[in-house]
């Protein structure tokens, strides 16, 4: 064995295959060894198109092993390494990581291009789509039509000055997203206040209370009368922009001038000094703008609806039209009321609300409407029952068992847990990692499913099984209490789960198509909001909600209160939904340097007939406005409530079931799990929509459930 052969297998991020060793992959193994993949990967690709290149001269037939299976091994190789480096770039950010990422990835931009833009390569899909037609099955159809779509729009048809100019240009945006996030993450964490009054924290609950003194605690303050250590009941108390931080204070804060302080650091993340992200906006609509006209698309949501459910630009905004039309009456009508609380109580800013005051009147009215303080019910909603329930409703719907593993599979975070995932035969279906817990200064904010693992075949013909990774930014444990979750926290849990369900329950073998590949992007969210809706489900929720010192179950009243108050505001949230989506898609496809409206005031213009609070001054919202300047939701943000209308209309199956007096549950779920879970890609979302539904989705449920008619 040589030396290389040797440095190879000892190095972790040039495995390639299985769960990586999260606790051996390190900035300098990263800057050590991952030039010499990419090295070996584009030997690789040479090799390959070299093969090709003399089957196609020889005018061989190239089938679907020959052409597929090598370019998908190839890929998945540095799809595996490059994707651990993202992963632990989003949960474990350091200045070395960071440095380390920001050095890798325009190179590995660079190879992905050379692949994407083959033009041997190109050629031997369009011959193997014309030659195999007949022998190719469906999937194999959708997902060399996917493939053809992605090089031509990775700019396989451009020439070679054309070509050279957007790759550069392809290196450009990939670095600006990512200074992009890395500017939100670091103004989040910079800006902190500390409070060392009691007056400042009046009617937090002390699950807050205790979160602001850990945070204290963490910054090395001190209680000024003693010297002591803060606690949750003596202060100091440290507050931040992180979600357990900021959304207890605007809800529950009485101290209306520090909501104010905090509501206006909050939105205006990362819009002034070095971080100030309103440069690399227009850059980067700019550049986006550039790139789909190089491609042959009149812009850049022309080029993100090409590989979407919606038709065009015109039939995403008939569908925001919609829900606006709908939701603005009751919005108003919901506004209203909150002004009619505050003054009741005789809050001076009962003539006119501003933003800070909407959470926290919103709470207020609730309370009086409802009885019901959603803070209150956490110790009804421990982490460790959550889970249960979750588990339980997934074998009541899905016909499978979930347990934690105990086996010494590396983490990279001491909280991270390990479950596997089995049918009722058990027989393994797959894995998952949870992430649960809030960490504000080194992983990012919000929550995803990603995969670590998809299905596919080895070389032995051997099944692959998934493997993924859920993230949320939940309360953590504190005070020997475990994550006591708000029911917000326990909604986004059953969402991600609904992803990592569809990745880890597919049965497609194409691991180009198998879980969340190839699915539409605007449906890849069905299954996910699907699963929220059980969380109001009595049997589901009462299963969850036991009380994490006394087991007591949810008293009724509670259930009830959670019940009724469901479409609460809902006309506001969506709204608020419709602003962002309507927003993103208009930016991509009317703005330009040309118009000479800033990004900011053209979100300005349609915050006129989007929402009924206009948005300050010192709004910058779209400085922070990750889906679409660093995620993936650039022009498909608006995918949120088209998969929503579809998610309604696939639970509304089961009411059906249920109002006929029918117990269809297990029944309804398999056919859920047979085709919206299991085909992923493999076929249309459209078709596999029908396959469960036995018709085409509608907004009939949708708008139900929200309350708006």
């Amino acid at each position: 064995m040589t030396n290389d052969l040797k440095r190879k297998d000892l190095s972790p991020i040039l495995k390639g295959e299985g769960i990586p060793n999260f606790t051996q992959i390190t900035p300098s193994e990263i800057n050590e060894h991952f030039p010499r993949l990419l090295s070996e990967v584009n030997n690789q690709f040479n090799k390959i198109e070299q093969s090709i290149k003399q089957s196609l001269n020889s005018n061989h037939s190239l089938t679907w092993e020959e052409l597929m299976t090598p370019l998908h091994k190839l890929g998945e190789r540095l799809r595996w390494s490059w994707g651990v480096i993202s992963h632990l770039n989003g949960v474990c950010n350091s200045p070395e990581l960071r440095e380390s990422y920001s050095i890798q990835q325009p190179e590995v931009i660079r190879l992905s291009n050379r692949i994407g833009q083959s033009k041997i390569i190109h050629k031997a899909l369009c011959l193997l789509k014309q030659q195999q037609l007949e022998s190719l099955d469906e999937t194999q159809k959708r997902i060399i039509n996917a493939e053809l779509l992605s090089m031509n729009q990775r700019g396989v048809g451009l020439h070679d000055s054309e070509q050279k100019e957007f790759n550069s240009d392809s290196e450009c945006l990939a670095k600006l997203s990512t200074d992009f996030s890395n500017n939100v993450l670091d103004a989040t964490n910079n800006w902190s206040l500390l409070l060392t009054k009691e007056s400042e924290v009046e009617g937090l609950p002390d699950r807050a209370l205790e979160i602001l003194a850990a945070s204290a605690v963490e910054a090395g303050d001190r209680n000024q009368k003693n010297n002591d250590i803060p606690t949750a009941e003596t202060g100091p108390w440290r507050l931040g922009l992180d979600m357990p931080r900021y959304i207890p204070f605007m809800t529950y804060g009485i101290n209306r001038e520090i909501r104010e302080t905090l509501y206006k650091a909050y939105v205006s993340r990362a819009s002034d000094g070095k971080l100030n992200n309103n440069k690399l906006i227009e850059e980067i609509l700019s550049l986006r703008a550039i790139q789909a006209n190089r491609l042959g698309y009149k812009n850049w949501a022309e080029l993100s609806l090409s590989s979407k459910m919606a038709d065009n630009v015109e039939a995403v905004e008939k569908l925001l039209e919609e829900l606006r039309s709908a939701a603005m009456p009751a919005a108003k009508k919901e506004l209203e009321s909150l002004r009619s609380c505050a003054k009741r109580h005789g809050a001076k800013e009962s003539a006119k609300l501003e933003p800070w005051d909407i959470s926290f009147w919103s709470e207020q009215l609730r309370q009086e409407k409802f009885e019901l303080n959603e803070e209150k019910l956490r110790p009804w909603f421990p982490l460790p029952q959550v889970l249960k329930g979750l588990f339980q409703l997934s074998e009541r719907l899905f016909q499978i068992k979930i347990e934690e593993t105990v086996t010494n599979t590396p983490t990279w975070h001491k909280d991270v847990r390990f479950f596997k995932v089995c049918d009722q035969n058990g027989e393994t279906l797959a894995y998952f990692f949870l992430d649960p817990y809030s960490r504000p200064a080194t992983k990012r904010g919000g929550a995803w499913m990603d995969d670590c693992l998809s299905r596919s075949k080895d070389s032995s013909g051997n099944t692959v099984l998934p493997v993924a990774y859920l993230i949320c930014n939940q309360t953590p444990p504190s005070n020997k209490k475990p994550s006591l979750m708000s029911f917000e926290e326990v909604k986004t849990l059953f969402h991600e789960f609904g992803h990592g369900l569809q990745h880890m329950l597919t049965i497609v073998d194409y691991p180009q198509a198998a879980g969340i590949n190839n699915v539409e992007w605007d449906a890849v969210e069905l299954p996910s909001q699907f699963m929220e809706n059980w969380c109001l489900d009595r049997e589901t929720l009462m299963g969850i909600a036991r009380h994490w010192q006394t087991g007591e179950t949810l008293p009724e009243e509670e259930f009830q209160k959670l019940k009724n108050s469901h479409t609460f505001n809902s006309g506001l949230a969506t709204l608020r939904q419709v602003h962002f989506a309507l927003t993103d898609i208009r930016l991509h496809s009317e703005w330009n340097k040309e118009t000479y409206l800033s990004p900011d005031t053209l979100r300005r213009e349609i915050a006129k007939n989007t929402s009924v609070i206009q948005p300050i001054k010192e709004d910058q919202f779209l400085c922070s406005f990750n889906h679409i300047f660093s995620g993936g939701y650039s022009a498909g943000y608006y995918s949120y409530k088209w998969a929503e209308v579809l998610s309604a209309d696939a639970y509304s199956a089961f009411e059906e079931s249920a109002a006929s007096g029918k117990d269809e549950v297990k029944i309804i779920g398999r056919r859920f799990r047979d085709t919206i879970l299991s085909l992923g890609g493999s076929r249309s979302p459209q078709e596999v929509f029908v396959a469960f539904r036995g018709r085409k989705a509608n907004t009939k449920a949708l708008i139900r459930h929200s309350g708006l008619k």
